[in-house]
């Protein structure tokens, strides 16, 4: 990362300009509510911001899904309503399939912007939606399915979900239903809670962390493993506002970020590690797939997720001409093995 001094700051803005110019102020929202661990992640990274960018470039974070709906929040920041926002890509899936390559990666955002996957990822975001993908933000995070009550399975180890009232959303649904085959209830995070409390739903899918936050394990019982895909939590910005910026201000914007991308693997690596032994203590069991009952869950995740990306971008201009080069920036087949 690079580390700013107001002079540095200073010098580096006169021989960009030859003179400084005011500090910049842009608006932000974000996806979740504050207490969720994601959302403070993404709190943090507005804070080295700010601290790196005095007299040049400010965040201002307008507030949540109270502000702007969380499934509004893509089309806002597109529409420059607000020029930041940190949300998962699967909220806006429909004019950005390619985020599944996201959603199904083995690799964490260090690996991919190494590789050049974060690049065409930006790459593709300004050219669909007028959108600068400044980072992929709390990767190296997977999902497992949590049960209400133990789970069953057939004869030969597949998990069984006839009768389970599963909670889904647009990650997984494509695992979900044409993997497993389950009739999932849609509901956005915040209505998770009482869902589970009023038993409208017996299990979800969710990340390795924040199930404490959320408070849904008074609720869940079962974690079954192995997890599967990937967060895909970014930070988008309007390219607009993003192309309006001096030159400093990208600057800060893009180190900042690219090292938050290194340091929010190893900060929720660790709340995994102690948010599984919390759930642990509590009560909470997991229950392992075994032989190909696993292999065959973990390649279905990954494949009927590719399947869907496919059948979106086909319909849309410029087809499948990243599908290969998205799968093979963003998933090591040989680590999966």
């Amino acid at each position: 990362m690079r580390h700013y001094t107001q002079g540095g700051i200073l010098a580096a803005a006169l021989a960009l300009g030859g003179a400084a110019k005011a500090e910049e102020t842009i608006s932000a929202v974000h996806a979740f509510p504050e207490t969720l661990i994601y959302t403070q992640s993404f709190l943090s990274f507005v804070d080295k911001v700010n601290a790196a960018g005095e007299g040049f470039i400010q965040i201002d974070v307008r507030g949540g899904p109270e502000a702007i709906g969380m499934f509004q929040q893509p089309d806002a920041v597109r529409d420059g309503i607000v020029d930041m926002v940190y949300t998962p890509g699967s909220f806006y899936a429909a004019a950005l399939p390619e985020k599944d390559a996201l959603v199904t990666s083995n690799l964490t955002a260090v690996e991919t912007r190494q590789n050049g996957g974060t690049e065409l990822i930006d790459q593709i975001h300004q050219e669909k939606m007028g959108l600068k993908y400044l980072g992929w933000m709390d990767s190296g995070v997977c999902y497992n399915l949590w049960t209400r009550n133990e789970p069953t399975f057939d004869a030969n180890g597949n998990l069984e979900v006839e009768g389970l009232k599963l909670r889904g959303n647009a990650v997984y649904n494509a695992f979900f239903t044409n993997y497993l085959g389950a009739q999932v209830i849609d509901l956005p995070t915040g209505e998770v809670y009482s869902a589970l409390q009023r038993g409208v739903v017996d299990a979800t899918g969710w990340t390795q962390i924040g199930l404490i936050d959320l408070k849904w394990n008074e609720f869940l019982n079962y974690r079954i493993e192995p997890c599967f895909f990937s967060t895909d939590l970014g930070v988008i910005v309007n390219l607009e506002r993003w192309n309006s910026l001096s030159d400093e201000a990208k600057t800060i914007l893009q180190d900042v970020a690219i090292q938050h991308e290194k340091d929010s693997v190893e900060a929720l690596q660790a709340k995994k590690d102690a948010d599984f032994a919390a759930l642990d203590a509590a009560g909470m069991t997991a229950i392992e797939l075994e032989g190909d009952a696993r292999a065959n869950y973990l390649a279905a995740a990954r494949e009927k997720t590719w399947e869907r990306m496919r059948e979106v971008m086909e319909g849309q201009p410029g087809g499948l001409g990243n599908y290969d080069k998205l799968i093979e920036l963003f998933y090591d087949l040989e680590a999966a093995q």
